[in-house]
């Protein structure tokens, strides 16, 4: 052996295996960035270069903003990735979302699978990227999300209105707590976390009893969306984390609580265990994914109903609650809205103990204009719908191609500020949604078309929201029923909410004071 002794050699071989190892990484990177076809459209330098630069912005919680701003400094093509387009121009919609089968969703969305009970992961209906499959898995429960699906379960939804309406007199209206201050949006997602849980398995989480985030679900479901946000902007990160063998077993996997509800209730309904909880006259989802399973036995195995119901418990509250909390903060901040929203439901045929119908709701046009408004300037997801470009590439406006294999997407919060809404689509303004005075009937129904298709908060085309019907449903009745309950004002109408994006637009700051009509 050399006067090198082994310690010595090591170190030198290791350094040199690395240095190898950089300069091949910085190689590849020089040669990706020049030779790109995505080069030639305008973006940050870095984001050219590596996906950390949106990475960082998704963990800072500003990347809508950001986004925003480079598209008014840029124009409708922005490059936020080394093969990601960001795209304004909402004619792009019915390409990319609507009308064609081989738009194939991302990697992004591969990070909110679920496992089934030997540890196989399953890609759940909305992070499956392949069309045909999505539509093999959404089929079998397809009519539960529809409009008479969501009429069917209106008593689940009845019962928890009554309930947040009973809390609300408790806490902050009745005796010693008159006039104590109501965080709304708070309140706000105990309701949906409870409807939730009634119209999935009849069994309310009891957020709104407690008053609080009893069991830590709120906060890890949250902690878990985000990590869903951040890690689809470099998937291979998931590898290193939620999918690491060394760190689950420090700490729990993104979803870990939700997957082990949806698991126990699953486990209690076979079994017969829930008897005293559950109504079969009074069906809710689980009841409909049990049946869904004995029809489509091929498709829904017990691993998928698990994974049917994880998707109704991190995607069926929050933008439910976040709409809500718009809705009532965006009227309130103009006091003419407010005044006509009140105007309208007070003079409605409305029951004033008991909560408002659907179908009476539904008649209410200046409270659909608001709803519809406050979901268009403010969606429940702020991230973009990201797609790969198929064969034969996306021709874009401009004339140039974006070639096969690219990333595109679109942003609701962007889209939704087009001037396809008119010169003053930043301001909230409802009645762009209704038929204005002097208007013909021709053209208010040839400019809501328009904007129906320009509108991304649901998304759009065959991959569009399952639940939006349910979430119509939800905030049309509870919105005018609070309405004709109390007379609401904001704690300081100066103050402005704060808006925390990860996957979700979560707001902070909707401070109310209630008292009762």
């Amino acid at each position: 052996m050399s006067s090198l002794d082994l310690p010595d050699i090591l170190p030198q071989k290791v350094l040199h295996v690395a240095s190898l190892v950089l300069l091949a990484w910085v190689t590849w990177c020089v040669w990706a960035y020049t030779t790109s076809p995505l080069r030639k459209y305008p973006g940050p330098y870095l984001a050219g270069w590596t996906n950390l630069w949106r990475f960082y912005h998704v963990l800072n919680l500003d990347s809508h903003l950001v986004v925003a701003r480079l598209h008014e400094k840029h124009g409708p093509v922005v490059r936020i990735g080394p093969n990601l387009l960001s795209l304004k121009d909402p004619a792009l919609i019915k390409t990319i979302y609507k009308y064609q089968d081989d738009w194939v969703k991302t990697k992004f969305y591969h990070g909110g699978s679920t496992r089934n009970f030997a540890g196989k992961p399953i890609f759940n209906v909305f992070g499956l990227s392949d069309r045909e499959d999505h539509a093999r898995v959404r089929k079998p429960i397809g009519r539960l999300y529809s409009p008479a699906g969501a009429l069917a379960i209106e008593k689940h939804v009845d019962k928890a209105i009554s309930q947040f309406l009973a809390q609300l007199d408790q806490r902050f209206v009745n005796g010693p707590n008159a006039g104590v201050v109501c965080q709304l949006e708070q309140w706000f997602l105990y309701y949906a976390w409870d409807v939730v849980g009634d119209i999935t398995f009849s069994q309310p989480f009891g957020y709104m009893k407690h008053g609080r985030d009893f069991d830590g679900t709120l906060a890890d479901s949250e902690m878990a969306m985000n990590y869903f946000a951040a890690v689809g902007q470099i998937p291979l990160m998931d590898f290193a984390g939620a999918q690491n063998p060394l760190l689950k077993l420090i700490s729990k996997a993104p979803f870990t609580t939700a997957n082990a509800i949806a698991r126990g209730h699953l486990v209690n309904r076979l079994a017969g265990n829930d008897k005293d909880k559950h109504d079969p006259s009074i069906p809710d989802f689980l009841d409909g994914f049990i049946e869904a399973q004995k029809l489509y036995p091929e498709v829904v195995c017990d691993g998928q109903i698990q994974s049917y119901l994880l998707i109704n418990l991190i995607a069926g509250a929050d933008t439910t609650a976040i709409s809500l909390s718009s809705a009532i903060y965006f009227s309130l901040k103009h006091p003419s809205v407010w005044a006509r929203l009140e105007e309208e439901v007070l003079a409605a045929d409305l029951p004033d103990d008991d909560p408002a119908s659907y179908k009476q709701a539904r008649t209410l046009p200046y409270l659909n204009a608001v709803i519809r408004e406050s979901m268009r300037l403010h969606p429940g997801v702020g991230m973009h719908l990201e797609r790969y470009v198929p064969a034969g590439g996306l021709r874009l406006p401009d004339g140039s191609l974006v070639p096969a294999g690219s990333m595109v997407g679109m942003n609701p919060y962007i889209v939704n500020r087009t001037v396809v809404f008119g010169n003053d689509s930043g301001e909230f303004r409802p009645e762009r949604w209704l038929q204005s005075p002097g208007e013909r009937t021709e053209e208010y129904e040839k400019r809501l078309v328009e904007m129906n298709d320009a509108e991304l908060s649901f998304g759009a085309g065959s991959r569009i929201c399952g639940g939006r019907h349910i979430a119509s449903l939800e905030m049309s009745k509870l919105i005018p029923t609070l309405i004709r309950r109390y007379r609401i004002e904001l704690v300081n109408p100066d103050e402005e909410w704060v808006v925390k994006k990860g996957w979700f637009m979560r707001q902070t700051g909707v401070n109310v004071r209630l008292q009762r009509r």
